[in-house]
């Protein structure tokens, strides 16, 4: 596994419940896998440029593939990020303590899906529906420390799925865990057993996603009180929502009327070490800081530069994103920036790197603010993540998502999406990067 990441830390136990009964939250429609959601199925914005950008020629799978695989060619650096420590039978872990693996999980917006492809065979290993009606239009994915993600529907909704299979439920109680396998496998909503729960949220626009990172609990070898953030319109006001990662069901929000919504509300968001919530708007705006502990105690900034995708990065800076990169410095409450040419989403990898998207492919220095990689592929890509072995993963608006080699350029392609649109954190490393939560690693 070289350098992959332990990104899975339930192998000693999984949920005793699938999660599947959620009781809503102040101004949220009753969450649950009842199918009776009151969002729309229309995503009556889709003028922000989702499905606008050009994707261009596809290009062939086999144009620039790094033949040494992740990480080869050029010397990229497998690195660990917090990797999960022996702790054997001393901490109840056995004598594995989790699983290896790395996923990215990206949303194919306009099958009302999202795929599960594993980062170093590039197979992807499960294809599901995102809301019960088999619409919403979803966009934005999460990953957590345990390698679950947590997927947004513009239309409204927030699914959750399993990443590792012992985590999943035997619904029909046949003795296996019937789920999905794969692009042409997609299960009935209702029959797919990797599912954790769905929680229906009656919002006119709903983008951004981000997990916090709980808290180890050596007892049960996991990852614990592991929280999603979440945020929409509703009824022309920006609400932002704190969602139990284990159930769905919302424990607490708090309204935002200082902020125009100019309907999308907040666009992109991502947290902190501490697991606070920052979101930023399309285009400028402004940047909102929420406390995980107190929802009201929430700060505001106008941006300085436009942004498309902002990040948190283990640099400790809030970046926005576009052709422009705003740097937002939250202990001088400072902002630089600079023009570099990006124009979708962005990501800091573990060397100082923003890698931002576009075709090239852009690698910015995060204390410079100088463009110090530009690659090219095949095709325009809107968004970007880091895997658990130092590529960058760009994903196109057509069928294709890049591995890329950050050192050389070399890349490898996943085809068969389906009107791909992901630019969070689709991979968790962010989440990984920016510290706390993470199992003890003395």
């Amino acid at each position: 596994m070289g350098g992959l990441i332990a990104l899975a830390m339930t192998a000693c136990g999984g949920a005793s419940d699938d999660g599947r009964t959620s009781n809503g939250g102040s101004g949220i429609p009753g969450a649950g896998d009842a199918g009776t959601e009151s969002a729309g199925d229309a995503d009556a914005g889709d003028a922000d440029g989702d499905a606008g950008q050009d994707g261009g020629d596809q290009g062939s799978a086999g144009d620039g593939v790094d033949d040494d695989g992740p990480g080869g060619g050029g010397g990229l650096p497998l690195f660990d990020v917090a990797a999960m420590p022996d702790f054997g039978d001393q901490v109840g872990c056995g004598d594995s303590g989790g699983l290896n693996y790395s996923y990215i999980w990206i949303a194919n917006s306009s099958q009302n899906t999202v795929s599960k492809i594993d980062t170093q065979t590039l197979l992807e290993q499960g294809r599901y529906y995102t809301r019960p009606d088999l619409s919403g239009n979803p966009s934005r994915t999460s990953v957590n420390l345990a390698g679950d993600v947590a997927v947004g529907n513009r239309s409204g909704g927030l699914t959750k799925y399993y990443a590792n299979p012992e985590n999943c439920v035997d619904l029909n109680g046949n003795g296996v865990i019937d789920s999905s396998t794969g692009a042409g496998d997609i299960r009935p909503y209702a029959e797919e057993e990797c599912r954790a729960w769905h929680t229906p949220f009656a919002y006119t626009s709903q983008r951004p996603v981000a997990w916090s990172q709980g808290q180890w609990d050596e007892g049960s070898c996991s990852q614990i009180n592991q929280k999603v953030w979440t945020t929409g319109v509703l009824n022309g006001v920006i609400e932002v929502v704190l969602v139990d990662g284990d159930t769905g069901i919302v424990e607490d929000n708090v309204m935002v009327p200082e902020v125009a919504p100019n309907f999308y509300g907040f666009y992109g968001g991502a947290v902190d070490a501490d697991g606070n919530f920052w979101a930023s708007q399309l285009g400028g705006g402004t940047l909102i800081k929420v406390d995980l502990n107190d929802l009201t105690n929430y700060q505001l900034w106008p941006t300085q530069y436009g942004g498309y995708g902002m990040t948190v990065g283990a640099s400790g800076y809030v970046f926005t994103c576009s052709s422009q990169v705003g740097r937002f410095d939250p202990v001088t409450q400072t902002w630089a920036g600079n023009t570099v040419g990006g124009n979708g989403g962005c990501m800091e990898d573990a060397n100082g790197i923003l890698w931002m998207a576009n075709d090239p492919l852009v690698g910015v220095d995060v204390n410079t603010l100088q463009v110090v990689h530009s690659w090219d592929l095949p095709s325009y890509v809107h968004g970007v993540s880091i895997d658990f072995e130092g590529n960058v993963w760009g994903v196109s608006m057509g069928t294709e998502a890049y591995r890329v080699n950050p050192n050389t350029g070399a890349f490898d392609t996943v085809a068969g999406l389906v009107g791909p649109y992901t630019y969070s954190d689709m991979t968790g490393f962010a989440l990984q990067s920016v510290g706390g939560g993470g199992p003890p690693t003395g």
